[in-house]
């Protein structure tokens, strides 16, 4: 047998089948005694699951945020830009805020309403009812459009280029074993599979990448890494593609990623993303039932840090490797990689530098990790359905009837994600869209959630609006995006020659200068309309007991390892800078 073979032989599969039961054993297993535990079904514990551990949290929330858009496209991007697109995954520090900060709001809101909240209905409590549902829009359409479709399409090229099925068998099978798994699972399910997958994908992706450096060395992994560096180094027209900011005109990438406001929009697109994001904040506001405030806070707090350091990985696993993967592809004569596409790039190191046998066991890390990834929206979906659109309808019914709601929401979303990927397969730039189109949802989210935690002046009229206004801008901007694919695009016109400021500013800047106008608008529709009542005022209010229980729930060693991953994040642009 050939061990060293580029392929996937029968040990593989054996392996990989093997495998996929045993997962899906323990999964079931799980599930099983979870429900002996709760003696019948319940609403909250299936969407939002029950107190875990804090390294099953962090690794919950480390486990939703890696998709197949981490396997194909970061690969890919790595493979194409270097670490131009580091900034998106060096957001250790960004969750920390959601530990620090936000935690104790939403605990806080929690303990006001008596139950656990979604992110909809804290802006329904904060501002108006009409805030809360435009959310529940805005992010189911999000979604279906950038999350769910999305994540299936890549799987799709993911499973193609690694085991060689068919795009759509591979997409319409990861939708379809999702959605069993996520309607018979529910949050349970997923927990515990993110638990499982995680060190087994993070294992298998440095093997990936010392065994690429090693290959790319000849035998030394230091001098796989000067020689990746210096490959790197000199593309894009010797501008190089090994440093993470972009300030001269000349360099290819600086008309996508110019200068320090690169790190701005990433840093806006992040606190959307980590800090107030339903299918992120979940994994925390799962701890919140029936515990003492000091208790829930810290496992919260701390399971954040520990999804700080995981959110330090991404670019080691995947970025990195795709830059291995452009070096020896560039010799193939030598090494044997050939690549023609870069969105193969990690497909073809795991194919092409791992051993017979671990490729199959790395492969089923892959493939839970797209599974659980994928789940959680579906997850998030089910939520939102039905704690914001269904129970106010159909109050006082069973809770097996909710579950059993949230179980066909969760139905309408894998047809509606399935009915968007044939557009998506459509467009050129798949990676570049989902970027512009978080980057047109992030400010309003960003403005509104900040403003509603953080200042008591901001009424409920100017949340109302600022949601929905910057909604509506961002989406005349997609609109314009799609006619000028990106701005790349001259039109003529009077119409269209007055306003290139709105449709081709590069799409960071627009991000930054949306966010400003948005607070503003705010600020200045709040001198308008009528205050915020005392009640709303009191749910973002600390009082002494219970900024004394905030003070008990962390100590000198939480700060520590916060400050680790502030301080690795720090040392990562330094050296890329």
């Amino acid at each position: 047998m050939n061990w060293n073979a580029k392929e996937f032989i029968w040990l593989d599969w054996v392996v990989l089948i093997i495998g996929i039961v045993l997962v899906g054993v323990a999964v079931y297993l799980s599930i099983m005694k979870d429900k002996k535990k709760m003696k019948g079904a319940d609403s909250q514990d299936y969407l939002f699951g029950k107190g875990e551990p804090w390294w099953v949290i962090g690794a919950a929330i480390f486990a939703a945020n890696i998709g197949s858009e981490h396997l194909v496209g970061l690969a890919g991007t790595g493979a194409k830009d270097g670490v131009g697109m580091a900034h998106w995954e060096m957001q250790g520090w960004m969750i920390l805020i959601l530990g620090w900060l936000f935690v104790p709001f939403y605990q806080l809101l929690n303990n006001k309403l008596g139950r656990i909240i979604t992110m909809p209905e804290f802006l329904k409590f904060r501002y108006t009812k009409a805030t809360g549902s435009w959310l529940s829009i805005i992010t189911l359409v999000a979604y279906v459009l950038t999350k769910v479709s999305v994540t299936a399409f890549t799987g799709g090229i993911f499973f193609e280029y690694l085991l060689g099925i068919p795009f759509w068998y591979g997409a319409l099978g990861l939708i379809f074993v999702t959605a069993v798994f996520t309607i018979f699972g529910g949050m349970k399910g997923v927990m515990t599979m993110s638990a499982i997958q995680t060190p087994i994908l993070i294992i298998g992706s440095f093997l990936v990448l010392f065994l690429g450096l090693a290959t790319l060395g000849d035998g030394s992994i230091t001098q796989g890494w000067s020689n990746m560096m210096a490959y790197c180094s000199q593309l894009h027209d010797g501008y190089g593609t090994t440093h993470m900011f972009h300030w001269e005109e000349g360099d290819p990438m600086y008309h996508q990623y110019p200068g320090f406001v690169v790190f701005l929009g990433a840093s806006i697109i992040g606190f959307w993303y980590w800090c107030t994001d339903q299918h992120i904040v979940q994994r925390v506001l799962g701890q919140t039932k029936g515990e003492d405030n000091r208790e829930v806070m810290k496992r919260a707090r701390r399971g954040t840090i520990c999804a700080g350091y995981f959110k330090l990985l991404p670019v080691f696993m995947f970025l990195i490797p795709g830059m291995v993967a452009a070096a020896l592809a560039a010799n193939p004569a030598k090494y044997g990689l050939v690549m023609d596409n870069t969105d193969a790039a990690f497909a073809l190191m795991v194919k092409d530098v791992l051993p017979a046998g671990v490729k199959g066991i790395v492969t089923i890390g892959f493939i839970s990790a797209l599974v659980t990834s994928l789940a959680a929206f579906f997850n998030s979906c089910a939520t939102l359905f039905t704690e914001d659109f269904y129970k106010p309808l159909r109050s006082g019914k069973s809770e097996a009837h909710y579950v059993f709601v949230g179980r066909m929401a969760t139905v309408a979303v894998v047809l509606l994600g399935l009915a968007w990927m044939p557009v998506m397969m459509s467009m050129d730039t798949l990676y570049s869209y989902l970027q512009n189109i978080q980057s047109l949802l992030a400010p309003a989210m960003v403005a509104v959630f900040a403003l509603g935690i953080f200042s008591k002046k901001i009424t409920p009229m100017a949340g109302q609006w600022g949601l929905i206004g910057g909604f509506i801008i961002g989406m005349l901007r997609l609109v314009t995006n799609v006619i000028t694919h990106n701005g790349d695009t001259a039109m003529t016109g009077w119409f269209w020659e007055n306003t290139t400021w709105f449709w081709q500013t590069n799409w960071l800047i627009f991000e930054c200068w949306l966010l400003v106008f948005l607070i503003v608008m705010m600020f200045v529709i709040s001198m308008f309309t009528k205050a915020p009542s005392a009640e709303q005022i009191a749910a973002i209010s600390f009082t002494p007991e219970y900024r004394q229980q905030i003070r008990e729930s962390w100590n000198k060693w939480d700060i520590v390892a916060s400050l680790g991953v502030v301080a690795l994040c720090a040392a990562f642009y330094w050296y890329f800078f």
